[in-house]
């Protein structure tokens, strides 16, 4: 009874595996192609800055890029993005696909006088402690525990541009995979644009070339430049270079400042591997494993292009 039983398990793993590779393969495909990309200049709702595309990539606006990150790769809401640009030879679905998250946060003039006197190496120490200490909190939400393993790129801070970037090593749970956080801050008279890369660790050359044009893709438009503060009337922020690296400006969202790259997406394969066996057995019709969401998120974005 045993060797049936089992002999019956293989058998079910073999078909879901052979009928589950055109299911997922079909599944990406459509929500790939469902996806609505622009390229040229973006104008920001905050209408303080405008996005020229950088060249070899292209621009998925806010609905898409939240639903990739929250859906598909597993990651908590956010409401606050305001899109994401994507290498052009990639899409979303892939093993080797990562794109470069965008919001926007009006906290106020960031100061750089510390920019120059801050210890990379001690202030690393204090955020993998908090990412440690934030945790069993983050586990107790249903999302798996964080490590900072290092820096995979230590900051700096263009004084010329006003734009600061550094890049993060990061282990999610039990992954083989460590994800890479690549973080732009372009400062601004009363805020910052924050541009955030999620990708894998073997993706750090090919992030990193992709820097200089991106550092210069945003610029914001005439009286709202860092140079235009003023002192008079302009809020400053509570922290300055030091804090933005520590994560201090991420405080409203605390334990969920940390993108992930793949999550759910293991999810709709699972979905797509379970349809193949049933409609072995069964006969049903095709299994529809693709999302309603991605359909009508396309239908959206092809009515404001029009309009």
């Amino acid at each position: 009874m045993k060797k049936i039983i089992s002999s019956l398990l293989l058998l079910i793993v073999f078909i879901a595996s052979s009928y589950a590779q055109d299911s997922l393969t079909i599944d990406y495909d459509k929500i790939e192609k469902s996806l609505i990309y622009k390229t040229g200049k973006i104008e920001f709702p905050s209408g303080n800055a405008i996005l020229s595309v950088p060249k070899g990539f292209k621009f998925l606006d806010a609905k898409q890029t939240q639903y990739v990150l929250k859906d598909l790769w597993g990651n908590p809401e956010d409401t606050t993005v305001l899109g994401s640009i994507v290498p052009d030879n990639k899409g979303v679905m892939n093993d080797n696909s990562w794109l470069f998250v965008i919001n926007y946060q009006e906290d106020g003039y960031v100061k750089d006088d510390d920019a120059n006197d801050i210890n990379y190496d001690d202030l690393l120490k204090d955020i993998q402690e908090e990412m440690r200490n934030e945790n069993p909190e983050r586990i107790k939400q249903g999302f798996g525990s964080v490590e900072l393993v290092g820096w995979a790129s230590k900051p700096f801070y263009d004084e010329k541009l006003k734009v600061l970037h550094w890049a993060k090593e990061i282990k999610f749970g039990k992954s083989k995979d460590n994800t890479l956080n690549y973080d732009l801050r372009v400062l601004g008279r009363k805020g910052m644009y924050t541009i955030s890369a999620v990708a894998s660790m073997h993706e750090l050359a090919e992030v990193k070339a992709s820097i200089p044009n991106v550092i210069n893709s945003i610029q914001f438009k005439e009286g709202h430049t860092y140079f235009n503060f003023d002192e008079d009337t302009d809020t400053v922020a509570a922290w300055t270079i030091g804090g933005l690296v520590a994560g201090k400006v991420l405080a409203k969202v605390g334990i969920f400042a940390v993108i992930a790259k793949f999550g759910k997406v293991i999810f709709i394969g699972l979905i797509a591997a379970f349809a193949a066996v049933k409609k072995f057995f069964f006969g049903n019709k095709e299994q529809e494993v693709t999302k309603p969401k991605v359909e009508e998120l396309a239908e959206e974005a092809t009515k404001e292009e029009e309009e």
